[in-house]
């Protein structure tokens, strides 16, 4: 984990860099939020 924030996961689809998961959302560090919990496409 760090810190507060989720455990590192799924690469983000743009950078390929390790995204976070913050408050039912993906977050990469370079793009920001990716997606969302609601995004079904994306399993």
């Amino acid at each position: 984990m760090t810190g507060s924030e989720g455990p590192i996961g799924r690469p983000c689809p743009l950078c390929e860099t390790p995204m976070e998961r913050r408050h039912c959302k993906y977050v990469c560090r370079n793009h920001g939020v990716v997606y969302d919990c609601g995004d079904t496409f994306w399993i």
